[in-house]
Parts: structure tokens; sequence; C-alpha cells
């Protein structure tokens, strides 16, 4: 198993944070902007952590050298069923420093944003905490 798929599956946020590049940027579904840096990242993949119920892997791709993936999940957030997709790249250390999370249906999405919303203030503060 992938170590990032093993970290998120066993919800070691510790695992997962040691996989970030310190310049990691990611790109929400639901965010206009993307955020950069590795205490912001680590910091919004535990919000994530925290709304998404019924998580689970069901299909890895990667490209021949490993430096790319693409990780498709389902989830529920807020009683609504998600399909999503996180597309990871790896920097030459193996550390990801390309983060692009896309989700599907839009009511889902919706869900998504509003959860993750609710999330913010602790998610600002725990980046801000690093």
């Amino acid at each position: 198993m992938h170590p990032f798929r093993k970290a998120v599956e066993t919800r070691d946020h510790a695992a997962l944070e040691a996989l970030l590049a310190e310049d990691v940027v990611f790109t929400s579904p639901v965010a206009f902007k993307p955020y950069s840096g590795k205490a912001i990242t680590a910091a919004i993949l535990r919000g994530v952590s925290r709304v998404f119920e019924d998580f689970t892997y069901v299909r890895e791709i990667a490209n021949a050298d490993g430096r790319d993936h693409a990780f498709v999940f389902t989830a529920t957030v807020d009683g609504r069923r998600i399909q999503g997709c996180d597309f990871l790249h790896f920097d030459k250390d193996g550390k990801i420093d390309d983060f692009l999370v896309m989700v599907r249906p839009l009511s889902a999405a919706k869900a998504l944003a509003e959860a993750m919303g609710a999330q913010f203030d602790r998610i600002a503060q725990e980046a801000g905490g690093r």
C-alpha cells in the first residue's frame, strides 16, 4: 500500500504531514485560491478527516516513475455521498509538492464547502500554531 494512502486511511496525521514538502501547494475543490505551505495543508487535511465519514480509497493510479498519483475515493459529508480524487505530485525527494482535490456531485461539494467552512477557524489556528 502506498504510504500516503496508508497514512490517510489509518488517520496517521504525523505520517501524512511527514509526506508533505515544505512548499506544497494544496488546491481545494471548494476554495478559489490554492493554499501554499506544509502547515496550512496539514491543518486542512486534519479538518477534512473530521468532516468526512466512511472515507475509503477505491482506486489508485500512478505513472511509471511514481511521481504522479491519483487516488479515487468515496465518503459521506453531512449525509451526502461524495466521490473524489486526490491528484498528487511527488518531488525528487519523495515529498508531495502538489496536492489537487476534485469532488462530485455538486450537492456533495456544497456540503463539503459548508462543513469545511465550519472548520476554518480551527484550521487557521492549527496552521498558525506551527
